[in-house]
């Protein structure tokens, strides 16, 4: 037996005791049932041992289905019943949406491809130090559509890039030479995958379960499109990409300005790769199909007829990349991430759906209406601080898919109760559930990847992420203000 795979005591013990605590000790609310405060019990307890990291978050997540069959808190008094709703999120096509882009992701990294998009930006734009910071921010916005594992990209595709170019010029922690160029680059590596991942709703896992509150929260009178989130979050994404590089220079500055030799390397990379093969030119155009097909060009040319939703697309690419050997059946087996995350989603989306059937989210965003309309401000000011709160809570978390579970739709319900307009509270708050990951060495699965590589100290990754924070909300408020009315969302 391999004790290291046992669950984790402490942070065990505080998750149960939670648990128990809600559920026998703590009274049960107003205009709550038991069934729904039980539930909730389950549901608190199992993001405090996400947070805690009892267990890798699937097998938490197969513990906590199976607690919501056996309790049936879901059906009282009905165990049928009770393990068709424990198992409900595994219907949703929103979790499939994403498990299998995860798989199609597999693609850019077994044919070359995302390395070929990286090292083909860097010798376009590699002269400089902030040109490379720029062939980076570049290569993860052209994959980031196609990449719904924010870790995969940042951490697996982008992140040896920009080790073998600091590595280049001599820049590397075990020399104590960090500073020449390897601390600016890290920072500009981790400060780009929050902001690509606000832009589209496949470029993180968490956004289609963003998508799954919304439509709940609303009765499904808003059903957030790819389109529609990519177009709203354009303008302010790219201004964001394109200052981003720029404040972390202030703050940061790299020794070393010209960067001659980086653009050699990439050279020398992408003569090794040598020129585009077969399968590279297939995973290019299943993608390009995949990105029109997300952004909704079939209707625009063939009619309503042809409306393909998002799901359905993403099988057709898995079909297509399978069809022509670009992946085999192996290649998805061992994609462990695209099982995995089937598994976690599916478990969270089905507590979380509960809890809104059974009226606990209502009651949860009425408290907070409530504490908020005590200070008379209008939607605006209402909404600023739920966006705040909500956003800089992450301090508190180091899973974004926890965060967003636990809070997102209280959050959103106050909101929209509060006089704000629907969709564009809506979009808000999903922008900030991806740009909150900036904060902290902890906020998702890239950042200890790229912080534990050495190139920064703990201060500095912090100052960096809590500057960007406030640039990116204020880029957000301002740019995103002028976008979204010229959209008609204000």
């Amino acid at each position: 037996m391999d004790k290291s795979a046992l669950p984790k005591p402490i942070p065990t013990a505080i998750a149960v005791g939670i648990t128990l605590l809600i559920w026998f000790v703590i009274p049960v609310p107003d205009k709550v049932s038991p069934n729904a405060w039980h539930l909730l019990a389950l549901f608190i307890g199992t993001i405090a041992a996400i947070i805690g990291k009892v267990m890798p978050i699937g097998a938490l997540s197969i513990v906590a289905i199976s607690l919501v069959a056996i309790t049936q808190v879901t059906r009282p008094g009905k165990p049928a019943g009770a393990i068709e709703d424990a198992l409900s999120g595994f219907a949703n096509p929103l979790i499939w949406l994403i498990a299998i882009a995860v798989m199609i992701s597999v693609a850019l990294t077994k044919t070359g491809l995302g390395t070929r998009i990286g090292y083909y930006f860097i010798a376009l734009l590699g002269k400089r130090t902030l040109g490379v910071a720029y062939g980076l921010v570049l290569s993860e916005l052209v994959i980031a559509p196609v990449t719904p594992s924010n870790t995969a990209r940042g951490g697996a595709i982008i992140h040896p890039i920009m080790r073998s170019i600091a590595d280049v010029f001599g820049s590397s922690p075990e020399l104590g030479t960090s500073k020449k160029i390897g601390r600016y680059l890290a920072l500009v590596n981790y400060n780009t995958n929050p902001i690509t991942s606000a832009m589209f709703i496949t470029a993180t896992a968490p956004n289609p379960l963003i998508v799954d509150l919304v439509a709940k929260a609303t009765d499904s009178a808003i059903k957030i499109t790819w389109g529609q989130w990519a177009l709203a979050a354009l303008l302010p994404g790219l201004c964001m990409l394109l200052l981003m590089p720029l404040v972390l220079y202030f703050l940061f500055p790299p020794e070393i300005k010209m960067t001659p030799n980086a653009k050699e390397l990439a050279q020398t990379e992408l003569a090794k790769l040598g020129p585009m093969k077969t399968p590279e030119f297939i995973t290019l155009g299943v993608l390009a199909l995949m990105l029109l097909m997300w952004a909704g060009v079939p209707p625009w040319l063939f009619g309503p007829a042809f409306d393909i939703n998002a799901t359905t697309t993403a099988w057709v690419g898995l079909s297509l990349l399978l069809i022509t050997g670009v992946l085999v059946w192996e290649d998805i087996l061992k994609a462990k991430s695209a099982w995995d995350t089937l598994v976690w989603f599916a478990a969270l989306v089905m507590m979380a759906t509960f809890l809104g059937k059974l009226g606990l989210v209502a009651w949860f965003a009425t408290s907070i209406q409530n504490g908020i309309g005590y200070l008379g401000l209008g939607w605006m000011g209402a909404s600023a601080i739920l966006v705040l709160v909500y956003f800089y809570s992450h301090y508190f978390f180091a899973s974004t898919t926890a965060h967003i579970t636990a809070m997102f739709a209280a959050f959103f319900t106050a909101g929209v109760a509060l006089g704000a307009p629907p969709m564009l509270l809506a979009l808000v708050l999903a922008f900030a559930s991806s740009l909150m990951m900036s904060l902290t060495h902890y906020g998702t699965g890239t950042a200890p990847i790229i912080f534990g590589s050495g190139y920064t100290t703990l201060n500095e990754w912090w100052t960096a992420g809590a500057v960007m924070s406030v640039v990116n909300l204020l880029l957000l408020a301002a740019v995103g203000g002028v976008w979204w009315t010229m959209l008609g969302y204000i």
